[in-house]
């Protein structure tokens, strides 16, 4: 028994060694003349018509490259809406590849930030499927795109080679922390932030762990860590600057950035891109509901800077624990969508469809914070008809639960 415990390793090693080469030779399978016009023939197929369609071509092709063709094709139409149509169409991934790639326009305007602060070439750890390679190399800049994966890697070449970037992506099969970086401009780490049981919250539980990617970030002049948006303020280290970045109010990611503005916090939205300095502003003062509400973008209020946008309107704090601004003015701001508030009432549900009734609204809009009453379960029970349309904030106010009635404000 001790005899075969002790062999376990070696044989596990052996085993995932022989499932990753057949990874890649199945995927190196696609890049053939042959691969490349079944993928461009099943491009467009129908969910519906897999089965069909991969029983005609199975007559024609190896059963393997049918099934790889038409994953490939699948996953490519999850990546569109990363990527955009025309480059998805044309590039590949797999399906971690996708769920963990950076979305295109997030890249793009890293990418941006590195070159305008003069770098020319950048170390890509942790590179994926290349999706941050791609835009720092179309940004001009030099890449070595280092992941540890096989597959992965092949992945990242061929996009390089499929999108004409390789002469600026060089992709190298290597465990990252035995990298040397020495002789790049800047380091970009993107750790793997999922695991076996899915998303990891830890930063020192990511791979590689936050506390080594910001030992690497510190041998560099420039460097930029991508992490999870949740992260704790006070884990960040005083000689980064912090950045949490959204997309048409999605909040995609947060970045610590190294040889550029320690100390500093923005909340940067795309597209624009508009990004919005933290001024060290104490928290806004509550004070009672105005003419206007104001909803600051999530990354606004995951970098903790409510209190410039409450500054900004002359606004204060509906509740002390809610990211609602309120003022009595309607003042431009690029940070928060603002709405028109024309109703409040304590959290009842029949005299909030009574009024809805009352006002022939049928277009409802549902949003909350600090409420444990989900949107759909409210629509169900007020049942909203008519022509008309209104956006309802369940949330509190000084502590109490309250509906708050409005719709979006005219511009200033």
């Amino acid at each position: 028994m001790v005899h075969r415990l002790a062999h376990n390793g070696p044989v596990n090693d052996r085993a995932r060694a022989a499932s990753a080469a057949s990874d890649v030779s199945a995927f190196s399978a696609l890049l053939t003349e042959e691969g490349r016009a079944l993928l461009d023939e099943v491009r467009d197929i129908d969910p519906a018509q897999e089965l069909a369609v991969a029983t005609r071509l199975r007559r024609e092709h190896a059963a393997e490259l049918v099934s790889s063709a038409i994953g490939q094709a699948r996953l490519r139409q999850r990546a569109a809406a990363k990527f955009g149509a025309a480059d998805a169409g044309r590039m590949f991934f797999s399906p971690n590849g996708v769920e963990q790639a950076t979305r295109a326009s997030v890249a793009a305007y890293r990418a941006g930030r590195f070159a305008d602060l003069g770098v020319r070439s950048v170390a890509d750890l942790c590179c994926g499927v290349g999706g941050d390679a791609i835009a720092l190399a179309r940004a001009g800049i030099s890449v070595l795109a280092v992941d540890r994966d096989p597959l992965t890697c092949a992945v990242a070449r061929a996009n390089a080679a499929t999108l004409g970037l390789d002469g600026l992506i060089e992709v190298r099969e290597a465990d990252v922390t035995e990298v040397d970086t020495g002789s790049y401009d800047a380091v970009f780490v993107d750790p793997a932030r999922r695991g076996g049981r899915g998303r990891v919250f830890d930063p020192e539980a990511y791979s590689p762990p936050l506390s080594w990617a910001v030992g690497a970030a510190r041998t560099a002049p420039r460097a930029a860590l991508k992490i999870a948006p949740g992260i704790p303020h006070e884990t960040i280290p005083a000689d980064a600057g912090a950045e949490w970045i959204s997309d048409h109010g999605d909040v995609k990611e947060a970045v610590l950035w190294f040889g550029t503005e320690p100390g500093t916090v923005r909340a940067t939205l795309l597209p624009g891109p508009r990004s919005l300095v933290g001024r060290g502003l104490p928290d806004p003062e509550v004070r009672p509901v105005g003419r206007y509400l104001y909803e600051p973008d999530g990354a606004v209020i995951r970098a903790h800077l409510v209190a410039e946008v409450a500054q900004d309107v002359g606004g204060g704090l509906i509740d002390e624990t809610i990211a609602y601004v309120t003022a009595d003015d309607l003042r431009p701001t690029s940070y928060a969508t603002a709405y028109e508030i024309t109703d409040r009432l304590p959290f009842n549900v029949k005299r909030l469809k009574a009024l809805l009734r009352e006002r022939e609204v049928g277009i409802l809009t549902v949003k909350k914070r600090g409420s444990a009453v989900e949107p759909e379960e409210l629509r169900r029970k007020v049942k909203p008809q008519g022509p008309n349309s209104a956006t309802v904030f369940l949330t509190r106010v000084a502590g109490a639960p309250t509906m708050l009635v409005g719709r979006p404000a005219a511009a200033a």
